[in-house]
């Protein structure tokens, strides 16, 4: 799903009505998906529903829905509702809310109820007061505050619709749930890649473990571990780290557990043909050393912290993402709230998943693994974002059985499946 920043979507439009769509027909598009939105999640009826319109579009597309609902005898009150639709500001908003407009949001706050919102929050993303929605019903493409932190955990569910907008094109995207074709009946394990993962080390053999289970897990038909481990997964081969096979293998990952090896990480990064995915240790090898450029694909997957050490710190996630891939030409998923994937071409996705369930040790471990999996079946960079995806989804479903506080990394391979089944 592709996001435009607001002056974008308002160039969008333009150019719709340009084409000869008149601004009355956004408008009652616009208000009959709100209206149809509005009829699905809530008994109508029951509700008694307070509409808040202000000045501009956003007022206009407030104005429609109150008629809309007013045709079909829903109760409209002006105190005490138990539904709010807010109108108030939308995307042409210059500056911190100010006068009428702040007094209805604060109002809409104070109130109480259910808030749903036309195209944004009023006031979303000003550095000013806000509303705080329930949900956000916008049109045809996402905002920046609808997928960025801390602006979109103020829109509730965002839902988009369809009114009848040009087709648009963005460098950001929101990562859309994967789809996975079925398996051809004659497949063998040498159909969906070997994995070599280069981890582990004294005391933290664990985080070597949970690298390749992951990555057989999400798929691979083989995965050799670098560590003694296959008394904790038989399912995993093991080697010595001083004696890699790389013939034979699809991908490599490395780093987890593995202890700050620049002497190994650095001349592998620089040198080794297989694409790699490079996490904790392994990149902090890296750090204070001019990257290369990679002889094969290279995908970096830091935390804010790793990625002060091999860069700079995060000010802005999209934009130093961005810069770093595409000035390294490498792909960077850059952990945290809203991963940010980005990409060699300079395309960004942003990822919706996710939990604070999953701030535990060995979350990242699972995520590389799961990387390396899904792009030894299926190379190419739609795996690293599927990957990310899945990352997070499983955590959201392990956060429902075991809840915020004692899901466990381990935990996520259990949710893996029903990851990829709730994503078609």
């Amino acid at each position: 799903m592709i996001v435009l920043t607001n002056e974008e979507a308002q160039a969008l439009d333009r150019r719709t009505i340009a084409a000869g769509t008149p601004p009355e027909t956004l408008i009652e598009r616009a208000a009959a998906r709100v209206v149809e939105f509005l009829e699905a999640r809530f008994h109508l009826h029951q509700e008694r529903v307070a509409v808040v319109s202000g000045k501009g579009n956003n007022g206009a597309d407030g104005r429609e829905v109150e008629r809309l609902l007013r045709e079909r005898n829903v109760r409209i009150v002006d105190e005490s509702p138990t539904l709010i639709v807010d109108a108030v500001l939308g995307i042409g908003l210059r500056g911190e809310a100010r006068g009428e407009a702040l007094e209805r949001i604060r109002w809409i706050n104070d109130q109480g109820a259910e808030v749903v919102a036309i195209d944004v929050p009023s006031g979303l993303g000003t550095g000013g007061e806000h509303v705080h929605a329930t949900a956000t019903v916008t049109f045809n493409v996402l905002k920046p505050v609808h997928v960025l932190p801390p602006w979109c955990d103020f829109c509730g569910e965002v839902v988009v619709t369809d009114i009848g907008l040009l087709p648009a094109t963005s460098d950001l995207t929101q990562i859309d749930p994967p789809q996975f074709a079925p398996r051809a009946r004659g497949a063998h394990k040498g159909d969906f890649g070997h994995v070599l993962v280069i981890a582990g080390s004294p005391g933290k053999n664990g985080a070597a473990a949970m690298c390749g289970i992951a990555a057989l897990r999400a798929g691979a038909g083989l995965t050799t571990v670098s560590a003694p481990v296959s008394s904790i997964y038989p399912e995993l081969m093991t080697c010595d780290v001083d004696q890699l096979p790389l013939e034979g293998k699809t991908i490599v990952a490395i780093g987890p557990g593995l202890g700050v090896r620049p002497e190994l990480v650095r001349p592998l990064y620089a040198e080794c043909p297989l694409p790699m995915v490079i996490d904790a240790d392994a990149i902090t090898a890296l750090g204070g050393w001019t990257l290369p450029p990679p002889p094969a694909p290279r995908i970096l997957t830091p935390h804010p912290g790793e990625f002060a050490r091999i860069a700079a710190p995060v000010e802005d996630r999209v934009a130093d993402a961005r810069a770093f891939a595409q000035t390294n030409r490498v792909t960077l998923v850059l952990k945290g709230q809203r991963t940010v994937v980005a990409h060699p071409d300079g395309r960004v996705a942003i990822n919706p998943t996710g939990t604070p369930a999953m701030a535990k040790a060995g979350s990242g471990d699972i995520l590389t693994g799961m990387i390396a999996g899904l792009y030894a079946q299926e190379p190419g960079e739609t795996a690293v974002e599927q990957a990310v995806w899945l990352h997070g989804r499983a955590g959201e479903l392990g956060a429902v059985r075991w809840t915020e506080r004692c899901l466990l990394a381990t935990d996520l391979l259990d949710f893996v499946p029903h990851a990829i089944r709730s994503a078609h």
